[in-house]
């Protein structure tokens, strides 16, 4: 009964083998139609077939029981008839990870060993091709440290019984069944890692891939956020002004022009990934939406300069914050503070408002800020954002301060 569960499993492990062996083909095929070249793919993964024909090794044996050459042809031949099986058995669960390792196979191949050393040792001659056939079994289960030793211990047996029925043809056994098993070994393993550093690399692809969209989606939202709420203030403070001042009114619909225009020059540059803002550029954009907003703006900065990266940084902190002071807050102050040390750089940004809904208790609230802390952390900083000891609402971000992107020209000497 388990020799007929083998067979059936065997059996059912062949056809699967074909059915993907078959639409590999096929997807292959038709990709050739469209494209016109070969797939950058590196073809249908290896499978049981390609292990099929050297069973041609064994030809000899079968002509012998043919010619009635074999004393006890029905030995000979059910064991031939065994052996040929075990080899198929084992050749197509060989090229996956799970069955490759199995008891059953390794139990198979430790039957093919016993049939191969019986038929070899009894029959000798034609027989002896057995044992390269044994290794180019053993050879495509086998990985690791340990493929020498078994490739060499799976030589000198066969050599021992080659030499022990044929003499000095052992040697030529012994070379074909080494160099069978590790040829193969070699050869199925190099092929094994190079698809899984395709797959590695698919895999680095598609995270770049996801990495570029939650890239967009973090300078959409603060771009768009940042610009509408400046564009709503602004408009707010022209349909206030219009009745009063219209000089006023259309000062501000002059700057909702210039934001609009800014605002698509931004969008177009985080489209392809070469926005860097200027902290400079950012601090007065704040100054004039806390402005109209009817918030009074302090600004203090000190410390030494800033590298580029440190600055766009910092500008996105800037935008978020204010953004976020104008619509949420309620405030009449806000202050914003850059400061730098040889080491740090540091940015905070806090109001006398009562801050966003959500921002009860200390930490990271809407999404614009939880995008700013994942874009600080991956430079290696922080973003904190909570109310502050006297009320309010307090953004405070810090970076590592990078080396300037350009410094002056030093005076050579006359």
């Amino acid at each position: 009964m388990s020799w007929r569960k083998s067979a059936v499993s065997g059996w059912r492990a062949w056809q699967q083998a074909r059915d993907e062996w078959k639409a590999d083909n096929a997807r292959m095929k038709a990709h050739r139609r469209k494209h016109g070249r070969p797939a950058e793919e590196l073809g249908p993964p290896p499978t049981g077939f390609a292990l099929l024909p050297w069973l041609l090794m064994g030809l000899g044996a079968a002509s012998n029981l043919v010619q009635g050459k074999t004393p006890h042809p029905w030995v000979g031949g059910l064991g031939l008839f065994l052996f040929n099986s075990l080899y198929v058995y084992v050749v197509f669960r060989a090229f996956h990870k799970v069955t490759r390792h199995a008891t059953s196979t390794r139990v198979a191949v430790g039957v093919m060993t016993l049939l191969t050393c019986g038929l070899a040792g009894t029959y000798g001659g034609a027989w002896l091709a057995l044992f390269p056939l044994l290794g180019l079994a053993v050879g495509a289960i086998s990985r690791g440290p340990y493929l020498g030793k078994i490739g060499l211990a799976l030589t000198v047996l066969a050599g021992t019984v080659a030499g022990l029925r044929e003499g000095w043809d052992a040697v030529s056994v012994s070379y074909g069944t080494f160099l069978s098993t590790m040829v193969t070994a070699a050869i199925l393993s190099l092929s094994e890692t190079v698809r899984e550093l395709r797959d590695a690399r698919e895999e680095l692809a598609r995270r770049a891939v996801e990495q570029e969209r939650l890239r967009f989606s973090r300078d959409l939202h603060d771009l768009l956020g940042h610009t509408l709420s400046v564009i709503v203030v602004k408009s707010e403070a022209a349909r206030r002004l219009a009745p009063r001042s219209m000089d006023a009114a259309l000062e501000q619909v002059s700057d909702i022009e210039a934001v609009g225009r800014q605002a698509l020059t931004e969008i177009r540059e985080a489209v392809t990934g070469y926005r860097e803002g200027s902290l400079a550029t950012e601090l007065d954009r704040a100054r004039s939406a806390l402005t109209a907003a009817g918030i009074s703006p302090v600004v203090r900065q000190s410390g030494r300069p800033l590298s580029a990266q440190t600055e766009a940084l910092l500008g996105w902190v800037v935008r978020e914050a204010v953004t976020n002071t104008v619509r949420y807050s309620g405030a009449t102050t806000c202050t914003i503070t850059v400061d730098s040390t040889p080491e740090r750089a540091r940015l905070r940004v806090s109001d006398n408002g009562s801050g966003p809904a959500d921002a009860a208790t200390p930490g990271i609230g809407g999404t614009g800020l939880k995008g700013l802390t994942e874009r600080l952390a991956t430079a290696g900083g922080s973003l904190k954002a909570g109310p502050g000891l006297r009320g309010g609402f307090t953004v405070t971000a810090e970076l590592p301060v990078g080396e300037r992107e350009s410094q002056p020209d030093v005076a050579l000497p006359a």
